[in-house]
């Protein structure tokens, strides 16, 4: 069975969100329901059929975060990894024409490529694990084989970031 890994705050975050959806949105639309039921003739009220199909919604979210907080596995940060490339670490990368990108290798319920945040299942985190600084990596793309060169290693937030 594959492990499901997401770091603390990942995991955080969605423990947030099932606690905003069970305690504070819910019983709104709740209200919203009741009070749309009240006015009578449900079959042509518009209010009535949208805030129904919305707690549908909203429930079907709160039985998949019930369940996918129980079977993920937090990883949080340990000393032995500094130097290296592990989950949750966050690399600076450059390539032959000076691009310089950032990423941060996460589990699949945290990826946001917004903030540069890649699953540990993407060609570029597998080809990262376990490497160091200044190691040459080869990333295999759709449109090739693509070099690139670790500058930074780091298990906080880069200072530019504003993601952390």
């Amino acid at each position: 069975m594959k492990a499901h890994l997401i770091t603390r705050k990942g995991w955080e975050a969605l423990d947030k969100e099932l606690k905003y959806l069970w305690k504070e949105y819910r019983p709104e639309i709740t209200l919203k329901v009741q009070e749309a039921a009240a006015q009578g003739d449900r079959s042509e009220n518009a209010d009535y059929t949208y805030n129904k199909r919305l707690l549908r919604q909203i429930d079907r979210r709160i039985r998949y975060l019930v369940k996918r907080l129980e079977e993920l596995k937090i990883v949080d940060y340990s000393p032995q990894q500094e130097g290296k490339v592990f989950f949750g670490a966050w690399v600076e990368l450059e390539n032959d024409q000076g691009t310089v990108v950032r990423y941060r290798i996460v589990g699949k319920d945290e990826i946001d490529t917004k903030k540069g945040y890649i699953t540990i299942d993407s060609p570029m985190a597998r080809a990262l694990i376990g490497k160091q600084v200044d190691d040459e990596v080869q990333v295999q793309t759709p449109s090739g084989i693509k070099e690139w060169y670790i500058n930074v290693i780091q298990y906080q937030a880069f200072e530019t970031d504003v993601s952390e």
